[in-house]
């Protein structure tokens, strides 16, 4: 008998982690047999996460989507049969010419996110198609957005500190992160720090995985990280703390910033976060005076009304104490700054037609509802990489809008999400190790090849191919609809640029992963002497004539479709709009705030129809304080119902000293369809006061047990 070889292939982790781990697959009989990490790349160190960790279990899962299928029952009750390729191509393309010839181009709305952080299959892949069609362009700002424009407003496009570095900081502060559940693998470098006699600080408004694990805990009320950054810098101004040398020769604004701190004291911050003055200067001081200092700043920071200006108050700290001039000094928030990635080749917005409307995807439910855009009505939608049903805001009304009838839904899926069982035609869409690509890296500063080594089961191909298919048959002849995925990859990233010196296709595929020519761990220090690329080449405390704008990663789709509002010249506090000091009438009816981060076994929407990984996460559950708990007679393991105006889920109560008063805590991530709501049935559509970022930290709710 003989024996197949297994072989073993680079792979990339594809999903929307900072982490973007090196992977093996291994490979036998042409199957997916398993995944680990590759132990030669510096960061994934050859281990993986619990929700990668059995990645070829959700290849061949038995639910997952093999052929294109037409819906043959009611929106939503995932009746479908299976049709052939031509046929689903050739009803979307008939589907989408009527709506073009009754209605214009823009009744047809694409809608993607980073359920595949591939630069040729994820995110953007389908953009190319969608701006040579004319179609409503989607704003998409679910994560990193307002943080993103706060960053680029304070200190430009910089990687800042490399999470590697992190290694050499003396003082680390892990800001509205939770590390050990979803960057790990920086967890494990700061772990390291820790041992050689780092202290670590985690601001975070409950006791997430992380914050048990630091030297301190700092806990404020959800909203009002903005406020403590601002007695920060009040504190080390008016303690003279400050690096004067470094403040005056590579910062922008700091006698109006000191003048605005003046009033930003301590125990005004502790009448609004709920922290003690004295933590608060204790904090301040330690920071100051430990050098080399370092700053993770978490998405979380921005996920309330103000969070925009919270992080411009946070970045401005390092320069203040000039932390910058240090290696394993400064802030890290987005390392994709640095990364030579062209995404005017890969979206191509120089097909979008002048005066092409723009929707936002976090309000979508309002756009196929009660508040519809000006122009022609949505006629069409075509998903893939997302499931806006469970992860984004106002879920009651995307269902709604989903349920239309009149609404032609095409879902490009692996499994029938919970988005997908609203779909018109069902696509099957290949997953990891069977298609070749590049991955984003958007936590550190590494390329990230991904080998095909297997075929898809079934019928399934890759996103790439789905939208060539569709390209060709709408009779499109840019030249890009025609390249292949390695040609993608040739013309989708700079690899003239100063960053890649050395660093070519190929010897990304014999090796795998390359790291950026930006410096090492050990000699990075990007502004040791400013070299900030703002407008002044400095660290700007004070901005001047700017607006509202949206900035990201992938900014170059947004550019000429958003303007605004002035924003404010310095940093400041901006109250959350739902909380009970800022919204009394509305917490008389909804007293309590409700965070809702990701889940520790879930990534996303991604695993939570996989019964190990439920397991392994636990069903749905609230954490809620004994106090809130007792005044509505809830007991440990009670199904309750939390709800607002917007929506209502239900989860297992859990007791805990983990959360405040006031506070629950719901993870995201579960599957509407296996459970009564999910957390965004209650989350809030509103915009963060910079880039259109989402508000899922300012929301208020009720807690009552269930019958």
């Amino acid at each position: 008998m003989t024996v197949a070889l297994k072989t073993t292939h680079h792979g990339g982790c594809p999903h929307d982690c900072p982490d973007t781990c090196s992977m093996v697959f291994e490979v036998q009989d042409g199957k997916l047999t398993g995944v680990k990490g590759n132990p030669d790349h510096p960061i994934t160190r050859g281990g993986l996460c619990v929700k990668l960790k059995d990645y070829e279990k959700r290849h061949y899962h038995p639910d997952r989507l093999l052929y294109p299928m037409r819906r043959t029952g009611p929106k939503g009750s995932k009746q479908f049969q299976r049709i052939t390729w031509d046929e689903a191509l050739d009803e979307i393309v008939m589907r989408w010419t009527a709506i073009i010839e009754k209605h214009g181009p823009q009744a047809i709305v694409p809608y993607s996110y980073l359920g595949n952080q591939g630069l040729v299959h994820g995110l953007n892949g389908g953009d190319a198609f969608f701006n040579r069609m004319g179609a409503t362009v989607t704003e998409r700002t679910f994560c990193g957005e307002g943080s993103g424009t706060a960053w680029l407003l304070t200190v430009g496009p910089t990687a800042g500190v490399d999470p590697e570095s992190f290694i050499h900081a003396k003082y680390i502060i892990i800001w509205a992160c939770n590390s050990v559940s979803t960057n790990l693998h920086h967890w494990h470098i700061i772990k390291e720090a820790q041992k050689k006699g780092a202290k670590v600080i985690v601001i975070d408004s409950y006791a997430s995985k992380t914050a048990k694990e630091a030297d301190v805990h700092i806990a404020p009320k959800p909203g009002t990280d903005g406020a403590l950054a601002m007695a920060m810098i009040h504190t080390i101004i008016e303690e003279g703390l400050v690096d004067q040398d470094y403040v005056d020769n590579y910062t922008v604004g700091f006698e109006t910033l000191k003048e605005r701190a003046k009033m930003r004291t301590p125990e005004w911050a502790e009448t609004i976060t709920g922290i003690p003055a004295e933590v608060i200067r204790t904090l301040s001081r330690d920071y100051a005076t430990t050098q080399p200092a370092a700053i993770r700043l978490g998405v979380a920071l921005e996920r309330h009304y103000g969070g925009g200006q919270t992080i411009r108050a946070v970045s401005c700290l390092p320069a203040l104490t000039g932390a910058w001039r240090h290696v394993g000094g400064g802030a890290l928030q987005m390392p994709v700054w640095e990364h030579p990635y062209k995404f005017d080749v890969i979206c191509r917005p120089d097909l979008i037609p002048g005066g092409t409307r723009v929707i936002n995807a976090l309000q979508l439910g309002r756009a196929l509802t009660d508040e519809p855009p000006a122009g022609p009505p949505i006629k069409s939608i075509m998903c893939w990489n997302a499931n806006p049903v469970t992860q984004a805001p106002e879920t009651d009304k995307i269902v709604q809008g989903l349920s239309n009838e009149e609404l032609f839904l095409v879902s490009a899926e692996h499994f029938i999400s919970d988005t997908a069982c609203y779909a018109d035609i069902l696509l099957p869409a290949s997953m990891g190790a069977e298609l070749e690509d590049m991955i984003l890296s958007w936590g550190h500063l590494y390329l990230t090849y991904n080998a095909k080594c297997v075929e898809s089961p079934g019928e399934a191909i890759p996103n790439n191919e789905i939208f060539q298919r569709l390209a060709a048959r709408m009779g499109y002849q840019e030249e890009n609809f025609k390249w292949s995925d390695s040609e993608c990859l040739e013309n989708y990233v700079d690899w003239d640029s100063p960053a890649c010196e050395g660093i070519t296709l190929e010897t990304l595929r014999e090796r795998g992963f390359a790291r950026l020519n930006v410096g090492t761990k050990d000699n990075r220090a990007p502004h040791k002497a400013g070299n900030f690329r703002t407008p002044s080449g400095k660290c700007e405390f004070e901005i001047t004539d700017a607006t509202n704008f949206v900035a990201g990663p992938f900014r170059q789709m947004y550019e000429g479709f958003q303007s605004g509002e002035a924003l404010d010249s310095l940093p400041d506090y901006v109250p959350s709009r739902e909380t009970q000091a800022t919204n009394p009438e509305l917490a008389k009816k909804y007293p309590l705030n409700i965070l809702s981060p990701k889940s520790h076994g879930f990534l996303n929407s991604c695993y939570a129809n996989m019964e190990q990984k439920i397991k392994g996460q636990g069903e749905q559950f609230v954490l809620i304080n004994a106090l809130d708990a007792e005044q509505r007679n809830i007991k440990q393991g009670d199904t309750v119902r939390v709800f607002n105006d917007r929506g209502a889920f239900e989860g297992e109560a859990r007791i805990t000293s983990d959360v405040n008063p006031g506070l629950i805590v719901a993870t995201l991530g579960y599957w509407r369809q296996l459970n009564k709501g999910t957390v965004n049935s209650i989350s809030s559509a509103e915009f963060v006061n910079m880039g259109h970022a989402p508000t899922f930290s300012d929301n208020l709710v009720q807690v009552e047990a269930t019958a």
